[in-house]
């Protein structure tokens, strides 16, 4: 989805209608923004991060024995 917007006298946009609905983006919601060389992007802040972040790096693990590695890690400790 592309919209053009323009930048108000007091250096503001609004949100297209369709984009916010798209991405449930309601007043009062946060916004996170990051300059990538010469763009903009616009992102909802997640209303929670822990929830964002779940799963992240899953395929990395995913033939890792959990209970095995903490062991490896502690003994690592103990040998130091």
């Amino acid at each position: 989805m592309k919209a053009l917007v323009t930048v108000s006298s007091k250096n503001q946009i609004a949100i297209p209608k369709a984009a916010r609905n798209k991405l449930s983006i309601e007043p009062g919601d946060q916004l996170v923004l990051e300059v990538e060389r010469d763009s903009l992007i616009l992102k909802p802040r997640p209303k929670s991060y822990t929830k964002h972040l779940r799963g992240l790096h899953r395929s990395v693990w995913r033939k890792v024995d959990a209970v095995e590695y903490v062991r490896k890690e502690r003994d690592g400790w103990e040998a130091e």
